[in-house]
């Protein structure tokens, strides 16, 4: 097995180990990533080293590639996907990248996908070496999703996201009549695994604080459209704050029971009714600069799928 030893550099002082890797080992699956870790093959300054290690400069990083050279190598993202997210990039300057994520591309490839949206980005930006995402969305779950061009960007963005600055809106389909108006709803929510082993999430006190507003759009008799807007970012926040209501979402094949998973694919509804419309960004923070700048607002439109799904729907009643 080939060894690589890499020193750290200022770019990468500060970040986690597991985070470092998936960066450098370049279309990966993150699965082996974390395997070659757990199995010590990863070593800073000869010694084992935990996933959440974070990285010093003048840090010396031991890293087996040759397998993974050969998996990278091996590993190239379909031609039709690939021009697929070129129509679908919606910002970019020297720092970010925001694209229109089709649904059923997952953010990340693992778990049995060879690839996913970054590997496919950094297909398409071959000269970039620090292109990382700076937020997740669901598999499912289409719409605008951003990704870092460079250490600084992602840095700025990890903190922004933090500190809850970055506005995101979401458009959704809900089984149902939302009869509540306008409501903001605040509970916690916990992940578990269920008896097959399937990891889902569900509104406990004893979970993380999750708070989500939701507003109606347009409502006929047995469906809502709903529009969202998470102040926190949990796993499967959205889904789980309108099933807390009595509402699951159109396709959500998760939460929604199989009667109204049933009735939707029979109208030929194949998705999750789920989008992240905008992201709302203060530029001056994006920046670095000291100087007060309107917010950069980027909006992915609704896809076609979405669309007729709600008009499938309207033609239901």
């Amino acid at each position: 097995m080939q060894i690589v030893h890499i020193e750290i550099t200022p770019d990468s002082e500060g970040q986690r180990v597991d985070n470092f890797l998936l960066r450098e080992l370049r279309n990966v699956p993150r699965s082996r990533v974390y395997r070659i870790l757990r199995k010590g093959e990863v070593r800073v300054n000869g010694r084992r080293s935990k996933p959440t290690q974070r990285l010093q400069l003048g840090d010396v990083v031991r890293i087996p590639i040759e397998d993974e050279v050969k998996i990278a190598e091996r590993i190239k993202p379909p031609a039709k996907v690939l021009r697929q997210l070129e129509r679908s990039i919606l910002y970019e300057d020297n720092d970010i990248l925001a694209l229109n994520k089709p649904t059923g591309l997952a953010v990340h490839g693992g778990s049995g996908l060879s690839f996913g949206l970054i590997e496919c980005v950094r297909h398409m930006y071959p000269d970039l070496q620090r292109l990382e995402l700076a937020h997740r969305l669901d598999r499912d779950t289409s719409g605008c999703i951003l990704i870092a061009k460079n250490r600084k960007s992602i840095v700025r963005l990890h903190d922004l996201f933090r500190k809850r600055q970055i506005r995101k809106t979401y458009d959704l389909l809900v089984y149902g009549r939302w009869n509540k108006g306008d409501r903001s709803v605040r509970l916690s929510l916990l992940k578990f695994t269920t008896p097959a082993g399937e990891r889902r999430v569900r509104a406990d006190h004893e979970g993380k604080v999750a708070r989500t507003e939701f507003s109606i759009v347009e409502q006929i008799s047995d469906f809502t459209w709903l529009r969202a807007r998470p102040y926190t970012g949990r796993t499967h926040q959205i889904r789980v704050h309108a099933l807390a209501c009595g509402k699951a979402i159109v396709g959500d094949n998760k939460y929604a029971s199989d009667t109204q998973l049933e009735f939707s694919a029979r109208r030929g509804i194949q998705r999750l009714c789920l989008h992240a419309s905008s992201l709302s960004v203060p530029a001056a923070e994006l920046t670095g600069t000291a100087e007060r700048v309107s917010m950069l607002k980027i909006e992915a439109p609704l896809p076609t799928s979405f669309v007729i799904a709600w008009k499938q729907l309207r033609r239901s009643r």
